[in-house]
């Protein structure tokens, strides 16, 4: 099993990088929580991970933060929740965030992430919140992340992060469109402002 990786960041294609590590390539699908927070391309990166290992493929997902994949990990194990949906999670808030929603009971929130319908949110608050006791009573506020420069087509690059992540094209367009402006200056910053809409709405 592959607990972590240290290399050299090659390639960013939302949800997914590349990283070499002594000339050996790892694809590795990361939330939006970790984007945000990796360094410029060709520079080293480390990350925790998680591998899965199913039927008709191999994946290998990473993380910035120890307390995210072990989020991660809590949530597949929850009924109807697989690897896709719990990336989406965790691409919409970080740990923290969720352990507060946990705290508030808070299913707004949760259904407003993509692929999560209230019966999904339900069960997820009820199943977390046993899981997560120990951290119940620590959730801090998320860190700012920062971003960095990206390709000169950023509408069409956090459009496409967020059909990946499982929201609609029209829907991506959308809150891509809604969120827009020229202060942004990078796809990763779109991004991070069109998965908060959602949060908010």
């Amino acid at each position: 099993m592959i607990g972590s990786l240290r290399g050299v960041l090659v390639a960013k294609q939302p949800p997914e990088i590349l990283v070499d590590v002594g000339g050996i390539g790892y694809e590795l699908q990361v939330p939006m929580t970790t984007l945000f927070q990796l360094p410029a391309l060709g520079q080293e990166v480390a990350l925790v991970t998680h591998f899965a290992v199913r039927e008709d493929a191999q994946v290998l997902y990473g993380f910035i933060d120890a307390r995210d994949r072990e989020l991660f990990r809590n949530l597949v194990r929850v009924s109807g929740v697989g690897p896709k949906l719990a990336l989406a999670i965790l691409s919409g808030m970080d740990a923290d965030s969720f352990v507060r929603c946990v705290q508030r009971d808070d299913t707004a929130s949760l259904v407003a992430l993509p692929g999560v319908g209230r019966k999904t949110a339900e069960r997820l608050l009820v199943e977390m919140r046993d899981r997560l006791k120990d951290w119940l009573d620590d959730a801090a506020a998320p860190a700012a992340t920062p971003a960095a420069d990206r390709p000169a087509d950023i509408t069409a690059d956090a459009e496409g992060a967020l059909v990946a992540l499982g929201y609609k094209p029209a829907e991506a367009a959308r809150l891509v469109a809604a969120v827009n402006d020229d202060s942004i200056g990078d796809s990763e910053e779109l991004i991070r402002r069109a998965l908060r809409s959602t949060v908010r709405a």
